[in-house]
């Protein structure tokens, strides 16, 4: 997952800010559909009012999006919602932001999306892990904005029978989210900033360039 950003005149208007994927997934007028059965990458905000959102009823799978603002994920709150008395095992994964990278200090994460898609994703991506696995509730939740070090960005919760079913669906959601979710990361340093891409992401790209390589500016004192 990437951006490329336009600028406004207005430098710093984040409200201005248009963001561009690198993928020809994103290029396309937000108005179509995608052909050969990819409806679940509809563009078209208006569509798919059936996903899922935190007044959902008990027994459907709950989808996220948290806007800048919101404070740290309620990480009982999902676990609680995958609650089942017919569950063996609850799984969950929670990603957080780490203090370095590769000798340099991380002060935050920040996370920017094309929400109405991300939310429709998402729910694909749950749908996709019941087919393949014998799970009694799901829940997803993934911040925007800034995530200080330390803090949580995703989280996914899993309920199943067996355990074996719970891990692996949790497994299979995050490495989607990665890879196929419109939701874009910029990790800030004490000394600069850059744009990041998930691995998964690079693995599904034709070439495996990217697009953020230019994305990095360093503070010279």
């Amino acid at each position: 997952m990437c951006a490329r950003k336009l600028q406004s005149s207005e430098e710093g208007s984040v409200g201005s800010d248009v963001i561009f994927s690198c993928r020809l997934l994103f290029s396309s007028p937000p108005n179509l559909i995608f052909p050969h059965g990819r409806d679940d990458f509809d563009l078209n905000p208006m569509a798919g009012d059936e996903l899922p959102d935190a007044a959902a009823a008990a027994d459907e799978d709950l989808v996220e999006i948290l806007d800048e603002g919101s404070g740290r994920l309620d990480i009982a709150r999902y676990v609680d919602h995958v609650r089942d008395l017919a569950a063996g095992a609850i799984a969950t994964f929670e990603g957080t932001t780490r203090d370095h990278f590769e000798g340099r200090r991380v002060v935050e994460l920040r996370y920017e999306a094309y929400e109405a898609m991300a939310r429709r994703r998402l729910a694909a991506i749950l749908r996709e892990a019941r087919a393949a696995h014998a799970l009694r509730r799901l829940a997803v939740a993934h911040r925007l904005g800034a995530v200080p070090a330390g803090e949580a960005s995703v989280f996914v919760a899993a309920s199943a029978v067996h355990r074996a079913d719970a891990m692996e669906a949790c497994r299979y959601v995050i490495d989607e989210i990665k890879a196929s979710v419109p939701i874009w990361k910029k990790e800030v340093y004490d000394d600069g900033e850059v744009w990041k891409e998930n691995r998964e992401f690079l693995d599904r790209t034709t070439d495996g360039a990217g697009c953020c390589g230019s994305k990095v500016r360093v503070n010279e004192s």
